[in-house]
């Protein structure tokens, strides 16, 4: 899973990119990595994997990973060279979410004034720029596709015929400055040349809110107008404020968990931005556990067990015979798998099952 983070400057996208990253580094046998400077992958907190290795103990803990990519701060302008941010828009087209970081926050942790690239602190005209810039670098790119499309269209091929009814229909849409995802597309080709293009704005947004330490969950003036433009659009929105994220990052597990109790927070930000991104794109988590590693696996909520094979290996999905599936709540009371068998509640599973959140499994397959 990949998630680009946009921003204008100074709104504390590289302090949250810092802080998330940093916490994942901090995670006892889980892997970081730092792919180039303004890419991380950190991992997803489940403490599912946890309760499991209670009673199934690994060599291994693998939890899923959420890639992050820091893109630098866009500024009004971008999309016709102004600041750094165009340059760096091409990172994000392989993405599955847009994370926008929007200033919600009007002092700096010492108490002194950040100045705002705008001049003052109004998120929704902030939404508003990102939004009109990521709209016109898109436009850009589907009327630098459309002549070639429509000359190759001409061939009669379905895909060059589905590329360039998709670029027909997505220029008039992006020319009235609505992003790409309001336009709806159901025939299977469309939606796969729709896919290949890579497009910033058919991606799904996570608004997420940077807020002062005196409103923790985000319930502010500023916040609200941002919580329902969030709903009317059908994103996702968490409240975050990336001063005491950087805090909790760098302190050992005991004391963050004190200090979160006492800030009255249930979860750190990335957590919270993990669990906001998987509501946005419709994802869940399955398990695979043994003596050798417990491992969380993702897959969209909906997948059939062959599909969710296939994220292993594709080989699993081919030669998929059955899988053995049982729940966290009968390991937790039956205490292991051998009892678990014994009660009858490890149940066999064929091709047309539908993944559960939370499910272990053991799959079967031959190739």
């Amino acid at each position: 899973m990949e998630a680009g983070i946009v921003g204008l400057p100074n709104v504390g996208k590289s302090t949250l990119f810092n802080a998330l990253t940093k916490a994942g580094a901090l995670a006892a046998n889980y892997p970081f990595a730092t792919i180039e400077p303004n890419v991380g992958i950190v991992p997803i907190p489940d403490k599912r994997l946890d309760q499991i290795t209670k009673y199934i103990p690994p060599q291994k803990v693998v939890p899923a990973a959420l890639k992050l990519v820091d893109i630098a701060g866009i500024v009004k302008g971008a999309s016709v060279g102004e600041g750094l941010g165009n340059k760096f828009l091409s990172h994000i087209r392989e993405v599955d979410a847009i994370l926008q970081v929007v200033r919600c926050f009007t002092k700096a942790p010492g108490g002194e004034d950040i100045l705002h690239v705008a001049g003052s602190v109004d998120p929704m005209r902030d939404i508003d720029i990102i939004a009109t810039e990521l709209i016109l670098a898109d436009l850009q790119t589907v009327d630098g596709a459309l002549g070639k499309a429509e000359r190759a269209a001409k061939s009669g091929k379905p895909e060059d015929v589905a590329r360039f009814e998709v670029l027909k229909r997505l220029q008039p849409v992006l020319g009235a400055g609505k992003p790409a995802r309001s336009a709806k597309f159901d025939d299977p080709e469309q939606l796969r040349q729709l896919k290949q293009l890579g497009l910033i704005t058919g991606k799904r947004v996570l608004y997420v809110m940077n807020v002062d330490e005196d409103d923790l969950q985000g319930q502010g003036e500023a916040c609200m107008k941002v919580r329902a433009h969030a709903a009317a659009e059908g994103s996702e929105v968490v409240a975050v404020c990336a001063k005491i994220e950087s805090e909790l990052a760098t302190m050992p597990d005991g004391e963050r968990q004190e200090m979160l109790e006492a800030l009255g927070l249930s979860e750190p930000a990335l957590e919270s931005v993990a669990h906001a991104t998987y509501r946005l794109l419709g994802l869940q988590s399955y398990f695979t556990a043994g003596e050798k590693e417990v491992r969380a696996w993702t897959v969209p909520v909906g997948a059939t067990a062959p599909q969710a094979a296939g994220v292993i290996h594709t080989d699993f999905e081919k030669g998929f015979i059955r899988v053995e599936v049982y729940s966290l709540a009968d390991l937790e009371k039956y205490k292991s798998e051998k009892a678990i068998k014994e009660a009858g509640k490890m149940r066999v599973e064929g091709k047309d099952y539908v993944m559960k959140d939370g499910d272990i499994c053991h799959f079967l397959f031959n190739v």
